[in-house]
């Protein structure tokens, strides 16, 4: 028995290391000002106060984080609504839908890119005089392509919990449709919504290939091409090392997205035990638990 706890934890103690070593790499040398990394130049605080005075690099973050921001919200809406009608359709309508949304999850990201790629040019020669449509609404739709088929698969568990007869039930009580969605089916799947959310930000905020395939002008580059931080990272590698103050950039964004991580954890687990409370104790009441044995 002790050599099988040993074991397990030895276990997850490697993975853990394997998982977050590099990041802890990462977070170390953001304070040192070397150029390269893996050089060591002492501690210094430096490349902070020069991330946020690098206007290159401050707008590249700026248009990742609207993208990602406005293409996750889209693509929540779309996948979840999705799921809730596919949820309400036939056995074999529902299994239909669901093997074209399991194509586009395990597709590869290039044949993504390169489709949309393909169909933009075509709409553009046909459609729009031969001009090039390629734009933010080109970069949207892509993010919102690859996006929606994950959302999709986080919210369809919490669905598949739920009683279906819910929602006829909130119809025969008079709701119209938009009402039983709003106030019976929504609440009971926010976890899967919010973790579906937060999924498709990070997906859009550190894709490449659709992003390269599928931008254009506008957002915060002006009349220049959108750049993004995968992109820019990409174009300085091209030219030669990666510009250090970016060390101290990605350290920030996995402080960030790790602190909602561990707040959105909480607050699960919080409601959970909650509940389960709850029902331990109306369970108790219903029971008799507390009433004196002796009447």
């Amino acid at each position: 028995m002790v050599a099988k706890k040993i074991f397990a934890y030895t276990y997850i103690y490697l993975i853990l290391l394997f998982l977050y070593l590099p990041v802890l790499y990462l977070i170390v040398f953001s304070f040192t000002e070397a150029t390269y990394a893996g050089q060591w130049a002492g501690w210094s605080w430096n490349l902070y106060p020069r991330l946020f005075q690098d206007k290159e690099i401050m707008t590249a973050l700026g248009n990742t984080l609207i993208i990602a921001a406005i293409s996750s919200l889209l693509s929540t809406l779309i996948g979840t609504l999705g799921a809730i009608g596919v949820f309400y359709c036939k056995k074999g309508v529902r299994h239909f839908i669901e093997g074209l949304n399991q194509i586009n999850v395990v597709n590869a990201e290039i044949v993504i890119a390169m489709s949309l790629t393909v169909m933009f040019v075509f709409v553009g020669q046909h459609f729009f005089g031969g001009n090039s449509i390629f734009s933010f609404w080109t970069l949207l739709i892509g993010h919102c392509c690859l996006s929606v088929p994950f959302v999709y698969l986080n919210v369809k568990p919490k669905i598949q919990q739920m009683d279906p007869a819910l929602y006829e039930a909130a119809l025969d009580l008079g709701s119209s449709p938009n009402q039983a969605i709003h106030k019976v089916i929504i609440p009971q799947i926010i976890p899967g919504i919010m973790a579906a959310l937060l999924l498709s930000f990070t997906l859009s905020l550190d894709d490449f290939i659709v992003t390269a395939f599928t931008r254009g002008s506008g957002l915060l580059s002006g009349g220049s091409q959108i750049e993004t931080l995968s992109t820019l990272v990409q174009s300085k590698i091209k030219k030669g090392a990666v510009p250090p103050e970016l060390r101290a950039l990605t350290t920030i964004i996995f402080l960030i997205v790790l602190t909602i991580v561990i707040i959105y954890s909480i607050r699960v687990n919080a409601k959970s035990k909650g509940k389960r409370s709850f029902g331990k104790s109306h369970a108790e009441r219903r029971i008799g638990f507390n009433a004196n044995p002796l009447n």
